[in-house]
């Protein structure tokens, strides 16, 4: 019984970390179109180029589901 709560724990957190994953790179994605359209282009390059960035360290960090 235990083990059920477990995996259902463990399945919420891994969900929140997704969630968490994408809306940073979204935000930073976001972030870096605002700058690019202010005139600060630098700037906007170099915020977008943590888009993959992000979305590399939630591949690495949050585990992939198991295949059945």
């Amino acid at each position: 019984m235990s083990r059920i709560a477990f995996s259902r724990t463990a399945a919420a957190h891994v969900a929140i970390a997704r969630s968490l994953i994408l809306v940073a790179a979204t935000a930073s994605l976001a972030v870096s179109v605002a700058l690019w359209f202010s005139g600060d282009r630098d700037s906007g390059i170099f915020v977008g180029l943590w888009v993959p960035s992000i979305l590399s360290l939630g591949a690495l960090v949050v585990p992939r589901r198991p295949e059945q």
